[in-house]
Order: C-alpha cells, then structure tokens, then sequence
C-alpha cells in the first residue's frame, strides 16, 4: 500500500512540472527576442522555422535569431537544439510570435 501511495505522489507531482503560470513577455524591440513557453501565452504565432550549422548549440541558436529577424518576428521561442548524426553539425526548431494584440481575448 505504500509503494502505491509513493508510486500516486510521484506521478502527480511529476505532472505539476509540465504546468507553467503565464508570464508577460518583455517589451519589443528592434530584434526578436527568445522567450520561455510561459511567455508565449496569448501571443499570435507567425509559424515555424529551422536552422542547421555547423559549429556548436550557440551558433545554432544565432542562426535561429538571425531567420526570425529576417521573418519579422517580434518574439521566438526555440523548441529543440539537437546534434544531428554528423558531428559539429547541429539542428534548432523554433516558433515565431508576433506581438501581443491589443484586445483583452487571449489566442494560442
């Protein structure tokens, strides 16, 4: 009985880890800016991009920067960085958002 109890409490606190509290994102500015899944809530998305290069995560990360700035995003926020099959040679996901509309209707 209390390898059940244990097993129920460290699954249920596990889930609370996947919950975020929203957070504002920072203010615009003249470039996107990175931002965490709690600060994407209620931000319009632009869509998807990808980046592959060669060098380290860092370089990768610039790389995403750089295409979401030439996008015309506000904010992006990076889903995955993985080292591909090659080595040196690195893979970044990431969404683009525009910036917080106006009205009080929150969209995700």
């Amino acid at each position: 009985m209390r390898t059940l109890f244990l097993v129920l409490t460290l699954l249920l606190s596990g889930c609370a880890a996947f919950t975020t509290t929203p957070q504002a994102p920072p203010p615009p500015s003249h470039q996107a800016q990175e931002i965490s899944r709690a600060q994407s809530y209620g931000l319009p998305k632009l869509g998807t991009i990808t980046a592959t290069t060669r060098g380290s995560p860092d370089d990768a990360q610039r790389a995403i920067a750089a295409k979401a700035n030439q996008a015309g995003a506000v904010y992006y926020q990076i889903l995955m960085l993985d080292e591909t099959t090659i080595p040196s040679f690195w893979y970044a996901t990431a969404i683009l958002y525009g910036a917080p509309s106006s009205g009080t209707g929150a969209q995700q």
